[in-house]
């Protein structure tokens, strides 16, 4: 039955991305910010459109244009569950003073000069321990966003360290799904890919230190530390701060920790948070619940509207009531839903053999290792741009340029390699992937706002290409006899 399908030419392949990118651009000019909230679900969608009528000249049926959208939503299923429950976590840990004394207590141990340099650092090891980029911004991202515009650090730059550390140690936990998947397309193991890939991570992360140290210098630490004490009293004004808070997010990472999925890790926390706030902080239960008697009706009603509303505490200091703002799972159901359209297209497209027309041609002008290592990058790239999703962006690309590796005499942790540099980090970049859409969600900051700042995640892939260009630790396949 397959041969009857005709292969699309690049031409042809090339138009569905064109005519989104154009949709796009158009939707930055006319809805700037705003444009992720509707204008690029629609772009996806018409593109995908556009997309499947051209699958039909390719003899595909519209059953199996169904059948590859379906897959590829299904793909994104996990990830669209947590980052519901994401939601519901920030809105119970915001009523529980989870969030609030993270930012008190960092306040208090966090000078201006070095939190960008301590940022990168904390997040990198929150997210080695947990193997997650995600679940790492979701909580001590959150707290650290909360900290750095107390101090008055612009938005973007303080998201740009978070996910600059949240990303090396998502790359080098062997408890990451995109850690372990990248070797498997590669056809290497899990800590020779860990441990080659720290040749082109390490200085990555060492040039991104260094860019947030000296970035550090620039701050005006008296004028921000004189708003450090007029934080922390708005933020008691309102809570009970004490250290047992900690117990909550300590539970969450103990349980990834210990290998149990995000999924049920990230409901125990919430519900955890929800407890904690019945006990620690009864004044702003009954303030969301919007009740004047505590009660079981009044506990139960604050805590499912923090699951599944916004949520805001009210402390008469406008930078603190900004902090103190939680969304719930509504707030997530834009992210959602452009998460979906995203998949909707890069279904179509993937589904049509359009990608990997392109992607197939790339490898016909990589002639050297550092040109066929610049194409492997530029095409995880691509597929972030396109299919809109950091697991194509690695599972394809590994499939189809192993072979061309193996073919040269490069060892198969040179792609493996090469697919994290690429593929995992360049997501976040990118507003209509859902790693971009999520860390936007979550931290609350514009994806083009924190881009400029996520120096890691920009210097990687070209760390990755100058070493095949170079020939820096090039590993080749040994022959035997």
């Amino acid at each position: 039955m397959e041969s009857r399908h005709k292969e699309p030419s690049l031409i042809l392949s090339l138009l569905p991305i064109f005519f989104l990118i154009i949709l796009l651009a158009a939707n930055v000019y006319i809805f700037s910010d705003d444009a992720s909230y509707g204008p690029n679900q629609i772009a996806l969608i018409l593109s995908a459109a556009f997309a499947a009528v051209l699958s039909l000249k390719l003899k595909y049926r519209w059953e199996e244009i169904l059948d590859a959208i379906v897959k590829s939503i299904s793909s994104a299923m996990s990830a669209i569950l947590i980052l519901l429950m994401i939601g519901a976590l920030a809105g119970t840990w915001l009523i529980s003073g989870v969030v609030p004394a993270m930012i008190y207590y960092g306040l208090e141990i966090l000078n201006p000069t070095i939190f960008l340099f301590a940022a990168v650092i904390v997040s990198a090891v929150v997210s080695l321990a947990t193997g997650s980029s995600w679940s790492t911004a979701a909580t001590i991202g959150i707290a650290l966003m909360g900290i750095g515009q107390a101090l008055g650090i612009h938005e973007g730059v303080i998201a740009g360290a978070i996910i600059s550390g949240a990303y090396f140690g998502d790359k080098m936990s062997p408890l990451s799904d995109t850690t372990n998947l990248a070797p498997a397309m590669a056809g290497t193991d899990l800590f020779t890919h860990i441990r080659y890939m720290a040749l082109t991570t390490g200085p990555s992360i060492i040039i991104t230190l260094i860019i947030f140290l000296i970035w550090g210098f620039s701050i005006d630490g008296n004028a921000a530390l004189g708003t450090v004490s007029e934080v922390q009293q708005a933020i008691k004004s309102k809570f009970e701060i004490n250290l047992f808070l900690f117990v909550v997010p300590a539970a969450v990472i103990f349980l990834i920790i210990k290998k149990m999925p995000a999924l049920p890790a990230l409901l125990i926390g919430t519900l955890l948070a929800g407890v904690i706030a019945i006990i620690f902080q009864p004044q702003i239960v009954m303030a969301v619940a919007e009740s004047d008697v505590f009660s079981i009706k009044t506990a139960y009603t604050a805590v499912m509207k923090a699951m599944f509303t916004e949520t805001n505490v009210a402390t008469g200091n406008a930078m603190v009531d900004e902090l103190l703002t939680a969304s719930g799972m509504e707030g997530m159901l834009s992210t959602v839903w452009l998460i979906v359209c995203a998949m909707i297209f890069g279904g179509v497209v993937e589904g049509n053999g359009m990608l990997k027309k392109i992607a197939g041609t790339i490898i016909g002008f990589a002639h050297s290792t550092g040109s066929l290592i610049a194409a492997t990058a530029g095409t995880c790239i691509t597929f972030n741009l396109t299919a809109s999703d950091q697991y194509i962006a690695i599972v394809v690309p590994g499939r189809m340029y192993s072979k061309e590796f193996e073919d040269r005499g490069l060892a198969p942790e040179n792609l493996s390699r090469t697919l994290e540099d690429s593929g995992t980090v360049t997501s976040v970049l990118i507003p209509w992937n859902t790693c971009g859409a999520y860390q936007s969600s979550v931290l609350g900051v514009a994806t083009l706002t924190y881009l400029p700042y996520c120096f890691f995640n920009i210097i990687s892939p070209f760390m990755t290409i100058l070493f095949g260009y170079a020939n820096i630790k090039i590993k080749r396949i040994e022959k035997e006899d």
